[in-house]
């Protein structure tokens, strides 16, 4: 059983990701062919399971990491295309940007930052509940 404000927290954290994957959807149509078996951007009631897009994060204590506890940030593309790594370290630096906009409006005063971390992006901050 998980606390409630840890879903909320959660919640609230995967509704940015759902609008950022909306907005890469968008500047990204076409360039790339969707994988035959999801259906196209805005098919189902959750952009993860649709379009070429599914972003979001996982909690990760931090161990063997240097910036410590935080949330790991995931970007799949769903294609059977070669994506080069240009491509996918451009996409990254694009969604740290987005998240750097967005995170302050949906977490207001917690100061979250947004980490690079080898080829990954990793979320730190004030991830305590209290102030939720």
């Amino acid at each position: 059983m998980r606390h409630i404000r840890a879903k909320a927290w959660e919640l609230k954290l995967k509704s940015v990701f759902d609008e950022i994957d909306r907005e890469l959807e968008h500047e990204y149509r076409g360039k790339y062919g969707l994988h035959p078996a999801r259906p196209e951007s805005g098919k189902t009631g959750n952009p993860e399971m649709d379009g070429l897009f599914n972003i979001g994060a996982s909690y990760s204590a931090g161990f063997g990491s240097n910036l410590g506890p935080g949330y790991v940030v995931d970007i799949r593309l769903s294609t059977l295309e070669r994506v080069p790594k240009e491509v996918k370290l451009e996409l990254r630096d694009r969604v740290q940007e987005m998240l750097t906009e967005k995170l302050p409006k949906a977490f207001p005063g917690k100061g979250l930052k947004i980490n690079r971390e080898n080829d990954h992006l990793r979320i730190t901050g004030d991830l305590g509940l209290d102030s939720f």
